[in-house]
């Protein structure tokens, strides 16, 4: 993990790491979300929001983004919750699809695609 160029983030409760969120920034200042893990024992606690809370206030940025499963349906309700706008579906590998999101500030102009 120290050799990755992703920063990280994570939540505790009293037994164990129940949540982690990585990303990093990209040359033209977007901050991308590489990863958004919760532990099966804490889905529905609130950790997911909290780390991407905690994200938005570490590293603001004028345009977010973030891919995930397209059948992952909580993960796509969680980010259009928080504002993310679904952009593009990737198929990778027969009958797998990811779907490409992104969230943009009020001062951002134009919406960034990184392929």
């Amino acid at each position: 993990m120290r050799a990755c160029d992703e920063s990280f983030l994570g939540v505790r409760d009293e037994l164990r790491l129940v949540g982690a969120v990585a990303w990093t920034c990209l040359p033209n200042g977007a901050s991308d979300i590489c990863r958004l893990v919760v532990h099966p024992v804490a889905h529905r606690r609130g950790v997911a929001t909290a780390l991407l809370d905690a994200l938005d206030s570490i590293e603001p940025a004028e345009l977010t983004v973030v891919s995930t499963g397209t059948a992952n349906l909580p993960a796509v309700a969680l980010y259009r919750r928080r504002g993310f706008i679904p952009i593009s579906e990737r198929q990778i590998a027969p009958g797998v699809t990811v779907t490409l999101l992104e969230r943009k500030n009020a001062s951002a102009s134009q919406p960034i695609h990184n392929s």
